[in-house]
Parts: structure tokens; sequence; C-alpha cells
């Protein structure tokens, strides 16, 4: 005989965790370091390649982003153009010079977003606990943290891409943030981005998601090119890449980590709803 059960648990209780990306989401407003990095690292190679080539997988494990640019039929057909050969030794060759230069970049890019600090000590305050995620190896945030560390941000988690088998947009990160801090079930966790990637991850991990916008990868400037500009071209560029965030499926998009206790307030009202 079978048997059913038309009873469906939701869970009814408090948002208990965040996991926040890095670059472009806490420290490094734009994700400046590893486009730079990147473009840097094909330059070396003398296979010039765009701002907008290097950021179009961002968000990815950097060996994947360095596959998905050479997968890229102008990128491709000027590395073969170049210096031939498969694909894969050309992964290992950008990944190789790669390395060394965004070692050399992060420090310089290490600055906190404006207002980081005071909405993980909000979120802390209504019992939150913090997770981080990244496209970064642990060899990376060996550097980068303690830095960010000195100016007050300090994650209770940390995963990094090389940790796991698969990188975004696979939800093994948030698993692993989620088993680390030891929270569940995933409707009690935000997963927070800059990158599309990132949003599919946390939505792949049955989570909430919240996109980052104007301090992104999806506008891409730095902060001082993105004050530069007259408030209308902030806003268009800054519109445009919310509206990039929405369709990839996040349940709430702000500007800034600054805002981040309003999209925690917005995501509690649609779940009371």
């Amino acid at each position: 005989m079978l048997a059913t059960n038309s009873k469906t648990d939701k869970y009814c209780g408090p948002l208990r965790a965040l996991i926040l990306d890095w670059a472009g989401t806490v420290v490094d407003f734009g994700s400046c370091a590893p486009v730079a990095a990147v473009i840097e690292a094909f330059r070396s190679l003398e296979v010039p390649v765009s701002r907008e080539q290097a950021r179009a997988p961002m968000g990815k494990a950097k060996r994947e982003h360095i596959r998905a640019m050479l997968s890229e039929q102008a990128v491709a057909s000027q590395w073969e153009s170049t210096h031939g050969g498969d694909i894969e030794s050309a992964i290992d060759t950008v990944y190789e010079r790669f390395l060394p230069i965004q070692r050399q970049l992060l420090a310089d890019h290490a600055k906190l977003i404006p207002g980081c600090v005071e909405s993980i000590d909000r979120c802390r305050a209504r019992g939150m606990k913090i997770g981080s995620s990244t496209g970064y190896t642990r060899e990376l945030m060996d550097i980068l943290m303690p830095l960010v560390a000195e100016q007050g941000y300090e994650p209770d988690a940390m995963v990094c891409a090389s940790d796991m088998s698969e990188g975004r947009p696979a939800p093994w990160m948030c698993f692993e943030n989620a088993r680390m801090l030891g929270v569940y079930p995933p409707q009690a966790i935000v997963k927070v981005d800059d990158t599309l990637v990132g949003i599919e991850a946390g939505l792949n991990a049955g989570m909430w998601t919240v996109g980052v916008a104007s301090s992104g990868n999806l506008v891409g400037l730095s902060l001082q090119e993105y004050s530069d500009l007259d408030t209308s071209e902030q806003e268009r560029l800054t519109d445009a890449a919310r509206q990039q965030l929405l369709q990839s499926g996040a349940h709430v998009v702000i500007d800034s980590v600054a805002e981040l206790t309003d999209a925690i307030e917005q995501i509690e009202d649609l779940r009371r709803r």
C-alpha cells in the first residue's frame, strides 16, 4: 500500500545567518582587483582582453573564470594565433601567470566598502551568524583576510572555491558555510552576492538571496570612478545592474552592503506574507 502525506513543513523561525561574497560585496568596491589581475595575466602573454571580457565570468572559481574566457571565441582565436596548443594547457599557463599578479594587487584593493562594518554589527545584534564565500583561493584569502580584519570585519566562517570540488553556481560553498556555522534549514540563511552566479548558487542551495548592484561587478567601477559620475549616470548603471540581478532570481537587490539590514527586513516581510 502506498502511503502519502500532504503536510509540507515550512520553516517559520528567524533568519539566522548570512553568507557574503567578498570582492564587490564587502571589500573592493567595483570588484576591481580580480579584473585587473586577469587582464594583466592575459596581456603579459600577448593576448589583450577587454574589461568586459574579463568581467563576464566573474563569481566563478578563478580557474573556471579563465576557462570561460578562453572558451569565448574572440579570446580563443587570439590565443590560438599567438600560442596555439590545447585549451587545458592554455588555462594552466594563464592561471599560473594570474596568481602572483593577484597576490600583488590584493593589498591595493583591500578596503572595505563603506558601511560594511556597521551593517554586519547590526546583523549580529539580530542574532545572525556571518559566513562568507569567494572565488579566490585559500592562498589569496590568507593575504586578504588579515588586511580586512584590521578594518573590523571578521566572518565566522570562510569558504574558498579551492576548498570545494566545484565552485559557483554549485551550492557546495553555501552548504559548507551552513555546516560550519551550524545553521539550518537553508530557509534560515541569506546569500549576499554581486555576481549572477553567486545569486544562482544561493538559489541552488535553497536560500534567500540578496543582490548587490552599485558596488559590484555588474557596474564594475571603483568607488572613486563611481563617485565621479553625475547622479543620473550612477542611477542608469545601477538600475541596469539591479535588473540583471532581479532577472537572475535575487529576492531583494540593494545598492551596497550599507543597506543590508534593509534587505533583511524586506525578506522578513516576504516571509510573513
